[in-house]
């Protein structure tokens, strides 16, 4: 058990330095574009984990929309991420 907790902490602080050297995109370009609702929150969320892999090779792609009309994009985004990781369910049932 404690190994693998060694080995978890050792893998996220690796991910964290990698993602230190992201180059974010500027914010005249996502203002741009059309704002994201409630629906388009719970869409970004259930693709986050795609989304994270390809924002770290293509520039143009991010993992969150800045653009987003504000606590119902914030409560789809948490909805979607939380469908595609079985939310809190699995662990009531341990």
């Amino acid at each position: 058990m404690k190994k693998k907790l060694i080995n978890t902490l050792i893998v996220l602080g690796l991910i964290l330095i990698l993602s230190s050297c992201a180059e974010s995109l500027p914010l005249d370009d996502c203002l741009d574009s059309e704002n994201y609702g409630f629906f388009g929150g719970l869409w970004h969320g259930i693709i986050a984990p795609i989304s994270f892999v390809l924002s770290i090779f293509f520039d143009d792609i991010a993992m969150y929309a800045v653009n987003n009309s504000g606590g119902w994009y914030d409560l789809g985004f948490v909805l979607g991420a939380g469908i595609l990781f079985g939310g809190g369910g699995k662990a009531s049932s341990k």
